[in-house]
Order: structure tokens, then sequence, then C-alpha cells
């Protein structure tokens, strides 16, 4: 049965993003940004509706009154692809920090790079964290927050990599707040795996971190809230 249901679940994703994203490309260039966001928003919500309807997977939230005003940073650690698409329409508006070869993926990737999101050069580190903070403070200061998933790749569930300090460094520039989150999606939806697994995604979302004089400290102490967090879920 759950070859079944995660068959049909990848039928309606694939072809549903297919279909967001072609068009996306034909109505999105006549649309401002936040029209954009909220227009290719409908894929991401489909997406998880029909998750849970074909996988039985339930996402619950934990800390949701703690989330302040935007702009601000989101930090996450990453297992999969379900908190990629969740946190675009959960954190409204948002932007996200990608690596640039997502954006030539046929239609669903053209229609992304119309989102405005911070693209990046992982094989340049010194260029990429200047164009982080330059057009993330851009994006701050129209009201966007800005999505970062510090370990920079995917962990397994239970495992949480080391935190990269950009995301930090660009609240402390634009002096806006870190909101730390912690989730298990990876044992929902393992990372480059074909079957879904029924339960409970949880997300937990920490205090606001403000006022932090040292970047390096900041991170290191949000990497070890999100690896007791996550040792507990």
């Amino acid at each position: 049965m759950i070859y079944l249901r995660s068959s049909f679940f990848y039928l309606g994703y694939l072809t549903s993003g297919f279909l967001f994203g072609f068009l996306g490309c034909m109505i999105c260039p006549f649309l401002s940004l936040k029209l954009r966001i909220k227009f290719l928003l409908m894929w991401p919500r489909f997406s998880n509706w029909l998750l849970y309807k074909s996988c039985d997977i339930k996402v619950l939230v934990l800390g949701a009154d703690g989330i302040p005003d935007p702009p601000f940073i989101v930090v996450s650690n990453h297992q999969g692809q379900w908190e990629t698409f969740y946190f675009q329409y959960f954190f409204f508006p948002l932007i996200t920090l990608l690596k640039k070869e997502l954006l030539l993926i046929p239609f669903w990737g053209w229609s992304l790079a119309l989102l405005n999101p911070i693209s990046i050069d992982r094989g340049n580190r010194k260029a990429a964290l200047r164009k982080v903070l330059k057009e993330g403070k851009e994006r701050i200061n129209k009201g966007f927050s800005v999505l970062f998933f510090p370990e920079g790749t995917r962990s397994r569930p239970k495992e949480v990599g080391k935190y990269a300090r950009s995301g930090f460094e660009l609240a402390k520039i634009c002096e806006v707040p870190v909101l730390p989150r912690a989730h298990n999606s990876g044992t929902c939806w393992p990372a480059h795996r074909f079957l879904k697994y029924p339960g409970n995604i949880i997300l937990k979302i920490g205090l606001p971190l403000k006022d932090f004089s040292s970047t390096k400290e900041a991170a290191s102490s949000v990497e070890e809230w999100t690896r007791k967090e996550i040792s507990e879920m």
C-alpha cells in the first residue's frame, strides 16, 4: 500500500508542478513580485494537501505564537524536500537562498527565477557571501523575510550539520531577528527516496534571536538548540 500511496502522490506532485511552472512562465511576468509569489504558492499548498491525503502525513506546528512581524531571517535544518515548499507559504512573504542550478529546471525553475530568489554559486564561497549580504539586504528593506538552510545540504533524520554564519551576518547588518526552526521531515519524506511514510512532521519554532554580538556564537547556539529539539522529536 505504501508504494501505491507514494506513486499516487508523485503523480499529482510532478504533474501539478509542471502545470504551475508552465502557467507561472506565462502569467508571472505581468504580476508584481508579491502577486507572483501568491500565485505560485498554490502549488506547494496543493502539494502539502496531497501529501496528507495520499500518504497520511500530517504537519504539527509548535511555537507559532512566537513568530515576530516580518521581515526576519528564517534559519532551519534541512532534511528533504518538504521544508523547501512548506515554509514558502507559512512565512509569507519569503525569499529563498538557493543554488543557481535550480533555476535551470524547465518551467518550474524558470518560474522560480521570476520570484527573485537569491541564487548563489556554492563553488565560490566569497562571492556567494557578498551576494547574500548585498541582495539579502535589498530584499529585507522591501519587507521580505529570507530563508536560510545553514547546513548547506540535507542531513539524515536525527542529525544536524554545522551551521554557517551567513544568515546571522545578514540579520546583524539589517538589525532584524533570527527565527530558529527545527523539524523532522526526513522521517516521513526522506531525501532522495521514493517512499513516503505515514506519520507526523513536527515543526518547532524557537524564540526570535535578537541583538547578538557574535554571529559565530549565535550560529552555534541555534545549531545546538536545533540538535536538542530534533533529538526529542
